[in-house]
């Protein structure tokens, strides 16, 4: 009932890292433009060759391995999340968090200042924006925003009815740690 374009947002929202690859008939560049713009890591167009397709896979799956083994510890100021354990480290204290929670703080450390709206979190983790998880999700940011209180860089804010921010103090960038 949707396109490979409509699936490929949709992945986007859900699961930001899984490879995407098109293999389809529709040769236009503004298609091809439009699949990369969408987030597809690679676009193959029919006819194709077999051993063209595995190498492709090959590649992704390989590229994908190497990001998911960079990206799972990220810093940001005094902050550090370790998305494997689950645990965040705010200053000299560690939280162990639910899954659910380590979801939502490595969208907002990976997109600092950056608006995150309440549907993009509440796809990554329900698959689903439905307006009955909008308070499931004020619950956790509650409870991730007193873990972040600790913090002297970074502060969780409410934008009324979008979403989240992670605000990040700019003078406590020049006292942080390197990023991973």
């Amino acid at each position: 009932q949707m396109d490979g374009f409509e699936m490929v947002r949709l992945i986007r929202l859900t699961s930001p890292a899984v490879p995407v690859l098109f293999l389809t008939a529709r040769t236009a560049l503004d298609d091809v433009v439009k699949g990369f713009e969408l987030g597809a890591n690679d676009y193959i167009r029919k006819p194709f060759q077999i051993l063209e397709l595995v190498v492709r896979i090959k590649a992704l799956l390989k590229r994908n391995r190497q990001g998911v083994a960079e990206d799972s510890n990220l810093t940001l100021c005094d902050c550090s999340l370790d998305f494997a354990s689950q645990h965040l480290a705010v200053g000299d204290d560690t939280f162990e968090l639910s899954h659910t929670e380590a979801v939502i703080i490595d969208e907002l450390f990976r997109h600092p200042n950056e608006v995150v709206e309440a549907r993009t979190l509440m796809y990554r983790i329900w698959q689903n924006d439905d307006y009955n998880n909008l308070n499931r999700l004020h619950g956790f940011i509650y409870k991730l925003r007193k873990y972040l209180s600790k913090s002297t860089g970074l502060e969780l804010l409410n934008v009324r009815g979008i979403g989240y921010k992670l605000a990040v103090n700019p003078a406590s960038l020049n006292n942080a740690p390197p990023a991973d």
